[in-house]
């Protein structure tokens, strides 16, 4: 279902809660460059720079320029490192450099474990993670375990690897495959790296061949010993997950199909093995063996919503449904002739089935949110709503029931708004700016109410060809009663009536839509005098179903229920307005 996000991430935490253990992760300097530790490109270009400085050239506005105009060829780390430095003692001293924190760089919080290696020993530590490879000098993934409590086994030579805990009985083994730089023996130059030693190649072979990789912060490009061991491994048993936040180089993507790996893109490190991580203990609290995509994005959200230090995580949950969400509808607003040939019945049904992992998502936001997600679910509306804007030729019912998912999605976060009383929320999205057709401002509350949408634009009729509707007087209030409360409704309403729930939220909408349209104490007295209440105010459900008007009608007259309303600027915020109104639904009853 294109519905539900095809997202990489959650597939790759389902393997790992199911298959513990069986993943191994190969880190690149990449990972740690949010540390402040820099690239290998980085490191080469500023020897570039101290070359020319002790050659006295004086300072450069661009040093690899400089060096290409010198030599005739592009600045290479190895070469660079060579002609700096004669034996690894010195090459390592010079690495240090790089890698050690300035007393500066500790209180700035540089040169410390980053969030992706926090996350990865908090992983291991879980037991989803146990085999660690990396090329990497520095001690970050070891400090982060050990602050996690565990105690890795390190092999950073062939010495090591002779006195070290086998690899299966290890709680975490970590291959440092370039070596460690307090250690003279690291690995730096291309004779160097051009090939490991036979005990190396065999352990990398059987960690290849035994274990699913999730490679990050390594380009794939360089050392080529590493290279030539995911070349020749024999199977892939289990996945190969490839971090890549740009393009992949010719030679990264020469690996990536040789390993048939699924390559996640468009975020950093960090963000993905938190997101991992995260998403493993959600699965795991939830205590179920294998969780929907939509139970865990929920489950997620709840989580994040609850540890304020989680809010960047939240804008990425949501922000990264919306956008798949308005992805998957984008062929669908264009109208190809499949699409225009379909049914009205055929577009409803494919459409709620696309935004409901939104629309749900939005509920749950509205339900335990403090107001920080608002702007958060507001921009996913508009974003749909600009979506089934943009195309706008075609049959007019077609062209309006393009708005659906867009109100779908203000429906399911002002019914969680609903439920938690939070009517001051509530009364400021319906009020925010929507640009309609033509660049003219409208407000959510008015252009996406479910009177609108049930009778503008000539939908009325096509709501009611839906099932069951045939004779309806409201038929799509009808279905949003049971599309909103009884699939969504369940989740978040508690022991609350769910259809009745609905109906609260109708009738709020139906006040916010009398005040835009001008429905003044003047103009509502008379209206009820001349008995036009129902023919010009009363929609939705409450223009005919008389046991709710009537409890209504009593709640409402009391402060407890009366003085949150008018508060939040429904009615007015006028207690004679809510009264006349309420006596307007009354007669109806009556």
């Amino acid at each position: 279902m294109p519905g539900i996000a095809n997202d990489p991430t959650t597939q790759l935490a389902f393997s790992m809660y199911e298959n513990r253990g069986v993943y191994a992760v190969l880190l690149g300097s990449g990972v740690s460059r949010s540390a402040g530790i820099p690239t290998g490109w980085e490191i080469t270009m500023e020897l570039v720079k101290r070359s020319g400085i002790a050659a006295e050239v004086g300072e450069q506005a661009d040093w690899q320029a400089w060096y290409v105009g010198v030599t005739g060829q592009q600045p290479n780390y190895s070469t660079l490192l060579e002609s700096l430095a004669g034996t690894q003692s010195e090459r390592r001293a010079i690495i240090q450099s790089f890698l050690e924190p300035t007393a500066q760089e500790l209180e700035d919080g540089l040169k410390v474990p980053t969030r992706a290696h926090r996350a990865i020993a908090e992983m291991v530590k879980g037991g989803h993670i146990r085999v660690i490879v990396t090329t990497n000098f520095d001690r970050l993934m070891e400090n982060a375990l050990r602050d996690a409590g565990v105690e890795p086994t390190i092999v950073s030579s062939v010495d090591t690897l002779s006195g070290a805990e086998p690899l299966t009985h290890a709680q975490c083994f970590i291959l440092k495959l370039h070596g460690d730089y307090k250690d003279a023996r690291i690995l730096n130059t291309d004779v160097e790296l051009g090939d490991y030693p036979p005990r190396y190649n065999a352990l990398l072979d059987r960690i290849i061949d035994e274990f699913g990789l999730i490679v990050a912060g390594w380009s794939g490009e360089w050392d080529h010993a590493l290279r030539a061991a995911l070349l020749r491994a024999p199977s892939r048993r289990y996945p190969t997950y490839w971090l890549a936040r740009g393009s992949l180089s010719e030679r990264g993507q020469e690996l990536v199909t040789y390993r048939r790996a699924t390559v996640i893109g468009g975020v950093d490190a960090d963000t993905l093995f938190e997101a991992l991580n995260l998403k493993l203990e959600t699965i795991q609290l939830s205590r179920q063996p294998n969780p929907s995509s939509m139970e865990l994005t929920i489950a997620m959200a709840k989580r994040f919503m609850a540890r304020p230090e989680h809010r960047i995580q939240l804008d990425d949950l949501v922000t990264s449904q919306a956008r798949q969400t308005i992805t998957d509808f984008a062929p669908l607003f264009a109208g190809g002739p499949q699409v225009r040939n379909q049914g009205f019945n055929d577009w409803v049904q494919e459409y709620e089935a696309i935004v409901e992992p939104l629309a749900h998502l939005a509920t749950t936001l509205g339900r335990w949110g403090t107001g920080s997600e608002r702007s958060l679910v507001l921009d996913a509306v508009k974003g749909l709503y600009d979506e089934a804007n943009k195309e706008q030729s075609g049959f007019t019912h077609w062209l309006s029931v393009k708005h659906y998912p867009a109100a779908l999605v203000l429906y399911g976060y002002a019914l969680g708004l609903t439920r938690a009383n939070r009517l001051d929320v509530l009364h400021s999205a319906l009020s925010t700016t929507l640009i309609i057709r033509r660049e003219q401002q409208g407000s959510m509350g008015l252009e996406l109410s479910p009177f609108y949408m049930e009778c503008g634009q000539g939908l009325f009729q096509h709501w009611k060809s839906l099932d069951g509707q045939n004779n309806a007087k409201t038929p799509l209030s009808n279905r949003l009663a049971t599309v909103l409360s009884h699939r969504w409704g369940p989740s978040f309403a508690g022991i609350q009536d769910v259809e009745l729930l609905y109906e609260r939220f109708e009738f709020l909408c139906l006040l916010y839509f009398s005040q835009k349209r001008e429905v003044t104490e003047e103009v509502l007295n008379d209206m009820i005098k001349r008995g036009k209440f129902r023919d010009s105010v009363a929609m939705g459900r409450l223009s005919w179903h008389s046991d709710t008007i009537s409890r209504f009608v009593n709640e409402y007259s009391t402060e407890e229920y009366k003085v949150p309303l008018l508060s939040a600027g429904f009615a007015f915020g006028s207690e004679t307005y809510l009264q006349r109104f309420l006596e307007g639904l009354a007669r109806l009853s009556r």
